[in-house]
């Protein structure tokens, strides 16, 4: 009868609390185990109340073997009854000499905890080096990450340790962060998430437990939480798919220990006097409950100065849900404070309890059951492997990343052409880079010196301009020195630029690498990654890195190209049987078009049979200058969403056989049944024929008609429409909207974020489809519809069971790696990342950068079928080339053949649209979307706010233009009074005659 009541209550414990949770793998099977069960009852029914308490303690003591740090851990052991020990840095010989010593001390063994986010020599000297987590963010293949996790279990129990608080989880969004930064993975929470799961499953497959930190999310800080209180001031939505997101997938993968930091989180715990690691409402509520996660909650060292002053730290910290307090500064007092609490009622005993059992089990589970001495003898050399040097290796170069290679200009050819090599650093320092260069062509070097005046400086630049290809290799730290050299030395020629350093070296140089022809990342001057570096150049070894942060303004995360072996040299357009010399006509075209201020800046990119054969970024965000268009730089798509966004979408569900084309919208949504719109099918919504009208202005479902002084538009400008639309269009100025539909604060309710401080309620959403469902039909003939789009996004949703948004983003985005491809990004990018759309929005009264111009879209929360999604050209590219593929690219396949070409190719009979997609009008070119040489094969899609991407299957072309001609109006459309999209279409096809 005991043993089956020992059984319910450890059955109860680890599978039944408050929602079905994931159970960590860790403890799972031998959770279940007779003997665990047991020895864990029965250790339990033998401690005292205080030993109870003490095992949820763990204590932060230096490895010193002297006698007076003996008589402290003794003394902690036998008096505070503490469960675990963290070592501070120190000799690995000492610190196992003193874990020791530690476990004879103690009936029950301790829990021997170490902080090693990047390996031992982290705290222990003359152990492996490891990459820090920035630097692994790089690193594409996950499979590394598992052994290295794996490599650091093996490490860790050698050294008699058992816990590591690694791995950082932090998303570091914050280039100013001063405590996470470089332990973090990077800056993309999708591959944050990828890595710490990775690492966290080779070290539990090793028998340690991971501890994923630091909850609920660090990285986007510029306080240092040792010195004061971070604060997160974000919305739950944004909480959710940046800090949060690296914990959900550690939680998801069953794995078993959070770390809880602390910090200020506003939308989650109000009360500023409760930090997260104290807060009951993130501890138990968020991590607990609702991310249902069950393994062991550790909080941050409560020594830290974030929380050090609060009264009864410890206390509030088990309270709050955490189930081990972790560097207190007075074991012994918080001890006793726990004890006066449960005799207050203040806290439970049976919660004590619970959280001591919880404690013994994975004690247990780690094999803590009983001491295992760590062996002195040999030590170094079980630490030191010639197996953990040669991983060390693997992850150093598998981390080399290579950017920009504009005009494909890596990799070089070996030939008896000499090489000009630029170095910057110390004399030698890249010895080994100059001679694997050495091995396949001349190199002549130039040691550069921040003394040299300026007839050196000139002299310098005379023998670099003699050479076809130049080399700069920088081992520098501090190039604040060479910047005057730098500053006044134009290099004309293709320049390569090498780093080996740290990244955050490249940005002291963003402006001669913003006109680099490439710029290799070695990360370390290791001469093994010089000697990787050296053969890459000439493609003689692999680099498949991309970056993991954002360098300045230069670079974004996800950056970088891969070079093989097998990589082919510089491709130009006549290797595809085209001009260069006719495409570089578009440039004049680009040119003319920003000096007329037709747009501000754009992105041009024209691919031929899958290879990138012109591609180029013009002007700036605004009409003022700052910030460069770059190849990252994010555009508002407006109507080309339709076809990279909701189609796409509706294809993957069509190609998975879970709707029909000629199924009626009404079989999925109940708000057009018993309406006028019941059979409208999907075919037609997709041909624009379904009787819908063109638009609808759900907007007004938030404004106070009364607050409008006459109509909401004018044709003149007046006191109360002062922001002009159209040429002859103004918009009212003066209206208010209704009380409850707007909030400048997110909240359960107003959860739709469209502008800066501008939340909408979500009940417009179906205020907005009940206004579908009573606006009576028209005739069902072509008129091009957003509403058409609109009900396709809601079909996709029904049938999906998830939002749009999330849907793309599984099935192309995240695994085509668009990581500039999404809607709303401001949830996961930075706004300098996206151009500005509009200056003077009238809806929302201020500047849209980040946000949709649409107001349909923007009103329906940014996720809608019309409109919604920003990327890059390149990612639009990407998109259209896996159609013309035939629904594959890179190996994988999304779209099945049939499918492509069914969409691709059906035309309505009107001979105006395609499924979804725009066509030609070969019958009248003045009205058609596309140049008069584009064959009527073509598809595609153009967008308001001035973009636009066609494919050609017959020529195997794929042409994106992405701009703001919005910025700063949405009146001007010089944009197409000039033709110039079509201009450049036109010219694509002239450079192949």
């Amino acid at each position: 009868m005991i043993k089956k009541s020992i059984v319910l209550i450890l059955v109860l414990l680890y599978t039944t609390t408050t929602k079905a949770q994931v159970e960590p793998l860790l403890v799972y099977k031998i959770a279940q185990q007779k003997d665990c069960q047991e020895w864990v009852e029965h250790t339990l029914s033998r401690m005292s109340e205080k030993e109870r308490i003490g095992q949820l303690f763990i204590h932060t003591v230096t490895s010193e073997t002297s006698k007076a740090n003996k008589k402290k851990i003794r003394k902690v052991i036998r008096e505070s009854k503490v469960g675990g020990l963290l070592f501070s840095k120190g000799d690995m010989y000492d610190q196992a000499i003193m874990t020791n010593y530690a476990q004879s001390q103690t009936k029950i063994p301790l829990m021997i905890t170490f902080d090693g986010e990047w390996g031992l020599s982290m705290r222990l000297a003359n152990t492996p080096v490891f990459p820090k987590n920035m630097v692994l963010g790089c690193i594409q293949n996950d499979r590394l990450i598992y052994e290295y996790g794996q490599e650091m279990a093996r490490q860790c129990r050698e050294m008699g340790v058992s816990v590591n608080f690694a791995p950082v989880a932090d998303v570091n969004r914050n280039p100013n962060n001063p405590v996470i930064n470089v332990r973090s993975f990077g800056e993309e929470p999708h591959d944050v998430a990828d890595k710490v799961v990775a690492y966290s499953q080779g070290l539990e497959s090793g028998g340690v437990l991971s501890v994923a930190k630091h909850f609920p999310g660090h990285g986007d800080t510029d306080v240092d939480s040792h010195l004061s209180l971070p604060v997160l001031p974000f919305t739950r939505e944004r909480l959710d798919s940046v800090e949060l997101y690296p914990f959900k997938q550690y939680i998801k993968a069953g794995l078993g220990g959070v770390m809880v930091g602390h910090l200020q989180v506003p939308i989650i715990e109000p009360n500023r006097l409760f930090p997260s690691s104290l807060s009951r409402n993130i501890v138990y509520g968020l991590l607990a409950d609702e991310l249902r996660f069950q393994g062991l909650i550790f909080t941050d060292a409560l020594a830290m100065k974030a929380v050090s002053s609060t009264g009864k730290v410890c206390l509030h910290a088990l309270m709050a849900g955490n189930d081990m307090v972790l560097a207190p500064t007075d074991v012994e007092t918080e001890v006793q404070i726990v004890i006066e609490a449960i005799k207050k009622g203040e806290i439970s005993q049976e919660e004590i309890d619970r959280k001591c059992r919880k404690v013994l089990l994975y004690k247990y589970v780690l094999g803590l059951e009983k001491f295992h001495k760590v062996r002195l003898s040999g030590l170094e050399h079980r630490i030191n492997t010639a197996n953990s040097e040669a991983l060390i290796h693997k992850l150093r170069m598998a981390a080399i990343t290579v950017l920009g290679n504009r005009e494909q200009e890596l990799p070089f050819r070996a030939s008896g052409d000499e090489i000009a090599l630029v170095n910057v650093g110390e004399s030698g320092a890249d010895s080994v880079f100059v001679e694997t260069m050495k091995k396949y062509a001349p190199v002549k070097c130039y040691q550069l010196n921040y003394m040299m005046n300026d007839s050196l400086v000139q002299a310098v630049k005379h023998e670099i301009s003699l050479h076809k290809r130049v080399v700069v290799s920088i081992t520098a730290l501090d190039l604040k020195p060479y910047l005057h050299f730098f500053s006044s030395l134009s290099i004309t020629q293709p320049a390569v630029y090498v780093f080996f350093t740290p990244f955050i070296v490249m940005e002291q140089l963003q402006i001669p690498l913003s006109v680099a022809s490439a710029v290799v990342l070695g990360h370390s001057a290791d001469r093994d990654v010089q000697a990787q570096v050296g053969n890459i150049i000439f493609a003689k070894a692999t680099a498949e890195g991309r970056l993991s942060v954002s360098v300045g303004t230069l670079y974004s995360p996800g950056d970088g190209v891969s070079i093989a072996p097998d990589t082919p040299y510089r491709v130009t357009p006549e290797d595809f049987g085209m001009s260069s010399v006719v495409l570089s006509r578009i440039d004049s075209i680009v040119h003319e078009g920003i000096s007329a201020r037709a747009f501000p800046g754009c992105q041009v990119l024209v691919m031929k049979d899958g290879n990138t054969v012109y591609e180029k970024n013009f002007g700036y965000y605004t009409y003022d200058g700052g910030l460069k268009v770059r190849s990252t730089t994010m555009y508002d798509l407006a109507s080309l969403s339709k076809t990279t966004g909701t189609l796409l979408a509706i294809m993957k569900l069509y190609d998975k056989g879970k709707l029909n084309l000629d199924d009626k919208a009404s079989k999925y949504l109940n708000f057009l049944k018993g309406t006028d719109k019941k059979d409208i099918t999907i075919r037609e919504l997709l041909f624009h024929e379904s009787g819908l009208p063109a638009s609808l202005p759900f907007y007004k479902l938030a404004v106070d008609e009364n607050s409008i002084n006459g109509s909401f538009f004018s044709s003149k400008k007046d006191a109360s429409h002062m922001i002009k639309i159209g040429e002859n269009a103004y918009a009212c100025t003066s209206f208010k909207y209704k009380d409850g539909w707007v909030s400048k604060i997110p909240s359960d309710e107003f959860t739709m974020h469209v502008a800066d401080s501008f939340y909408v309620s979500k009940k417009i959403h179906d205020a907005g489809m009940n206004l579908i469902a009573q606006t009576p039909l028209k005739a069902k003939k072509y008129l091009y519809s957003c509403v058409n789009f609109i009900v396709l996004k809601e079909i996709a949703e029904t049938i999906s069971g998830e939002p749009m948004d999330v849907f793309l983003n599984r099935e192309y985005y995240a695994p085509m790696k668009l990581y500039r491809t999404c809607y709303l990004p401001m949830r996961s990018h930075k706004k300098a990342e996206v151009a500005p759309t509009v200056m003077n929005d009238y809806l929302r009264g201020d500047t849209l950068q980040g946000y949709v111009h649409d107001e349909s879209a923007a009103f329906l929360g940014g996720v809608s079928g019309n409109a919604g999604l920003f990327a890059s050209a390149r990612d639009v590219a990407r998109v259209y080339q896996m159609l013309l593929n035939g629904g594959e690219i890179d190996g994988k396949r999304y779209l099945s053949k049939a499918t492509c070409k069914l969409f691709t190719t059906t035309n309505s009979k009107s001979g105006r649209r395609g499924l979804g997609y725009d066509k030609p009008i070969p019958s009248n070119p003045d009205a058609s979307s596309c140049c008069v040489s584009a064959p009527y094969a073509v598809y595609g899609h153009t967008g308001f706010t001035g973009t636009c991407c066609w494919v050609d299957p017959i020529n195997g072309l794929v042409y994106v233009f992405l701009s703001n001609r919005t910025f700063p109006d949405v009146w001007n459309n010089k944009l197409s009074q000039m033709n110039i999209r079509t201009d450049i279409q036109e010219v694509i096809y002239q450079s192949m005659k």
